[in-house]
C-alpha cells in the first residue's frame, strides 16, 4: 500500500515536530515515534498496488512546474471514535484544486475505491496524535489548543511513500514544488 503526501516547508515541519515532541515529553502521545522518520504531512491519496516506475514518471511530468501552495492551519480537530487529533488547514480553492487535479491526472492508478482521500471524501489534515484514549485525547486537545496559534506555512514537496512496512513509511520518491 502506498500514500501520496504533501510535505511542508522547513519551519512549518519543525513547528509540528516540536508539538509532537512536547506531547511525548508530557506522556500524552508517542505518535511521532510510532513510525520511523515520520514527517508532518497532509495525505493527498492512497493506492493499493501501483507500478512505481510509471507513477514516478507521471510525478515528474505532472509536478514539474507546479508551484508551492500556501496553507493556514487554524483548526484543531478529531475524527469520531478514532482517538486522533489533527491540525486542519483552511480549505482554500487552491488546496482543493491541487488535490482534485492530482486525482484527475493520476486516475489510472486509482485502485482503492474506498479511499478516504478521494475527492468528495477527503478531509485535509495533519495528524498530531492518534489512537488516544479519551482522557489522553482531551489532554492533547487542551494542550494543543492553548499552545498552538494559527500556523502559516507552505506545501513545498509531494512524495510517494510505502506504508506496507510495519512502523516505517519510507519515501520512495519526492518532487519539490517550484517557488511562487
Amino acid at each position: 500500500m502506498y500514500g501520496f503526501i504533501a510535505i511542508f516547508d522547513g519551519q512549518t515541519e519543525q513547528t509540528i515536530k516540536d508539538i509532537w515532541g512536547e506531547l511525548t515529553e508530557k506522556n500524552i502521545s508517542h505518535y511521532s515515534y510510532e513510525v520511523e522518520n515520520r514527517r508532518p504531512h497532509i495525505t493527498l491519496a492512497s493506492y493499493n498496488n501501483i507500478k512505481i516506475i510509471d507513477f514516478i514518471d507521471k510525478m515528474d511530468e505532472f509536478y514539474k512546474y507546479k508551484p508551492s501552495i500556501d496553507v493556514t492551519f487554524n483548526t484543531i480537530g478529531s475524527f469520531l471514535k478514532s482517538g486522533a487529533l489533527f491540525l486542519s488547514p483552511a480549505v482554500t480553492k487552491e488546496l482543493l484544486e491541487f488535490h482534485l487535479n492530482h486525482h484527475k491526472s493520476f486516475e489510472r492508478f486509482n485502485n482503492y475505491p474506498n479511499s478516504l482521500y478521494l475527492p468528495d471524501n477527503w478531509i485535509p489534515h495533519c495528524t498530531i496524535a492518534n489512537r488516544l484514549a479519551s482522557e489522553k485525547l482531551s489532554e492533547a486537545f487542551n494542550y494543543c489548543s492553548n499552545r498552538t496559534g494559527i500556523l502559516y506555512g507552505k506545501i513545498k514537496e509531494v512524495a510517494l511513500i510505502d506504508v506496507s512496512i510495519k512502523n516505517k513509511a519510507p519515501i520512495i520518491y519526492s518532487k519539490v514544488l517550484t517557488d511562487k
